[in-house]
């Protein structure tokens, strides 16, 4: 064999885990899932101008369901995952930690919700790299609800509050 031959060869075996329409169809659906269900959520945080946006929650989904597919697509059994899980969790706990900010003035703790929004995005992403795309839109849909419903609530409630008179003997 000619070195150009052993070259080549060698390269080929690099991408040898996506050798067959199957596991690129399912690398590309399973990453592209992630990557877009992370969009839905990012762009919610980049129109209120949140700490982490867009791009943030499309690759905190896209890392977290690579780090379950590729333990998977490598044949890793389900005890050496749920330690791979584990330690995405914990991760993903200290990136959101970096989104949150106490402000010195006001003694007030801004971007909780961005952190949350980033942990549970690592979730939807971890359920769209083990390929269980019903759970992952459906938890897209529940986060969405609380990033935008909810706030929608919490500003009508926090509107009657303002427009009433506080009750009382007023002297």
């Amino acid at each position: 064999m000619s070195v150009l031959q052993t070259i080549w060869t060698t390269v080929q075996a690099e991408f040898g885990d996506l050798a067959d329409v199957e596991r690129i169809t399912r690398a590309t659906w399973r990453m592209g899932e992630a990557l877009l269900l992370g969009a839905a959520i990012g762009w919610d945080r980049e129109r209120r101008v949140a700490e982490a946006g867009l791009r943030t929650h499309m690759l905190v989904a896209l890392g977290a369901a690579m780090f379950v597919l590729l333990p998977l697509e490598a044949g890793m059994n389900e005890e050496q995952l749920s330690r791979v899980v584990q330690g995405l969790v914990s991760g993903i706990g200290f990136l959101g930690a970096g989104a949150v900010l106490k402000d010195q003035d006001e003694g007030r703790i801004h971007g909780l919700t961005t952190a949350a929004s980033i942990w549970a995005t690592a979730a939807v992403g971890v359920a769209a790299g083990l390929g269980l795309t019903g759970t992952a839109l459906l938890a897209t849909g529940f986060i969405l609800l609380v990033l935008v419903w909810l706030r929608r609530l919490g500003r009508s409630i926090r509107r009657e509050k303002d427009a009433d008179p506080p009750s009382g003997g007023g002297h």
